[in-house]
């Protein structure tokens, strides 16, 4: 079962691959309930586990017989036509009945569970267990305490300001984004204190490396901007450089070492590259974040990264 919306072409290519492997897919977005997407379950008076069927336009499923879940980019949820009470409530009833049903399926392996994915996202957790891990990460400081900005500043300036989960959507559906982004200490103002903020010592890195882990297997390409630009996703996509890259074993060790930790089998991991300065190796690899749930599509190596995720989830498949 692929679980995503209706336009999502990193899906399609997992989707395709299955096919290809003569596996049964069902593609059901959870925001479609009501007459697009209708389901029942039951579990005790003798059933041991949640039994029941699923029902879209294009597939009929028994819920028992799901032995594999991608968990993809589901749509939000709507409900539009209630008034905001009615809708806060069904999206709540939704969210911990058919999400809940859906994330509970027994003898399942989930690429990723979304319980799992939520709490790969909070970015303190990462950075901590990046360190736990042995890889090597910049300084960092949260806070909304002005003071701690500015001593921050003092002993690991120049620094960069990341948003933690960026922005929402504007009133009219535009979509926004936050950049990560260099700091003057100086500019930063009492209004810190409305929120959390993450700041970051500026990594003066020679490029940035995107390596992507499903199941066992590792993909890892070097990003080059031309540009120069800071956060190479504000740049031009078009003049972005990619090359193949060796992942130092160390690293790749600490990489699933991390996605153990959070009971991960994917995830798409960024680093800053910078030229070492001994014989370790030509770059200083130094972690910046890790998308739990992250986009791989556009990526040179993507159709053997969507043939990775096939043969992952058909090893749940086949159970």
């Amino acid at each position: 079962m692929v679980i995503t919306c209706e336009e999502d072409a990193t899906a399609n290519l997992v989707i395709t691959a299955l096919n290809e492997r003569g596996a049964t897919v069902a593609r059901v977005d959870p925001a479609d309930i009501g007459s697009d997407l209708t389901f029942s379950a039951q579990i005790g008076a003798g059933q041991m586990q949640w039994a029941g069927r699923l029902r879209t336009p294009s597939r009929e499923i028994a819920l028992e017989d799901v032995r594999a879940v991608y968990y993809r980019r589901p749509s939000p949820w709507r409900f539009n036509e209630l008034d905001p009470q009615a809708r806060e409530f069904a999206v709540a009833e939704a969210r911990h009945g058919l999400k809940g049903l859906i994330a509970n399926l027994e003898g399942c392996l989930y690429v990723n569970h979304p319980a799992r994915n939520d709490w790969g996202e909070y970015k303190p957790a990462q950075l901590q267990t990046a360190v736990h891990v042995g890889l090597e990460v910049p300084a960092t400081l949260i806070t909304n305490d002005l003071k701690a900005v500015g001593g921050f500043a003092l002993n690991h300036g120049p620094m960069i300001y990341k948003s933690f989960r960026g922005m929402p959507s504007a009133p009219g559906g535009e979509v926004a984004a936050i950049w990560t982004q260099r700091v003057d200490p100086m500019a930063v103002d009492e209004s810190v204190a409305v929120t959390a903020h993450m700041f970051q010592a500026e990594v003066l890195k020679d490029s940035d490396a995107r390596v992507t882990v499903v199941g066992s297997r590792v993909f890892a390409s070097e990003i080059t901007n031309p540009g120069g630009v800071l956060d190479w996703r504000h740049g031009d996509w078009a003049a972005l450089e990619h090359s193949p890259i060796r992942v130092p074993s160390s690293v790749v060790i600490a990489l699933h070492g991390y996605l153990d930790h959070f009971g991960l089998v994917f995830g798409c991991f960024d680093f800053a590259l910078e030229k070492a300065k001994t014989g370790t190796g030509p770059y200083r690899w130094i972690f910046l974040e890790c998308n739990p749930n992250g986009q791989w599509g556009w990526l040179p190596d993507a159709g053997a990264i969507a043939e990775a995720f096939a043969e992952t989830l058909l090893e749940g498949w086949f159970t």
